[in-house]
């Protein structure tokens, strides 16, 4: 079982992500908004096969052109290099696609 990260390995690895990310050794946060709803959806669409290859699998909350993602290891008790992996995934899916102006 991968092992549960501390805050200072966490910080450290979310200084490689996207500003938005946020973490705690329980969970890694982003809220992303997308142009408009179907961006969203394909956003969702997109991840979704990457999360199965990985057989991990993220928490998401869609709202309109918003999508909140969570990260956790749940069998682990908390944020692993799963989740880092996953965030990884998440950025580079989330610049492809067009999103919200100001972003």
């Amino acid at each position: 079982m991968p092992a549960v990260l501390d805050q200072q390995q966490i910080d450290a690895a979310l200084g490689a992500r996207h500003p938005d990310w946020t973490g705690t050794p329980e969970r890694l946060q982003r809220a992303i908004e997308f142009a408009d709803f179907p961006t969203a959806v394909e956003f969702i669409n997109q991840i979704a096969p990457r999360c199965e290859a990985l057989d991990h699998h993220p928490d998401l909350a869609l709202r309109w052109r918003w999508v909140h993602v969570e990260l956790t290891t749940h069998s682990a008790g908390g944020v692993t290099d799963l989740d880092l992996a996953l965030a990884e995934i998440v950025d580079e899916v989330a610049v492809s696609l067009p999103q919200a102006r100001g972003e």
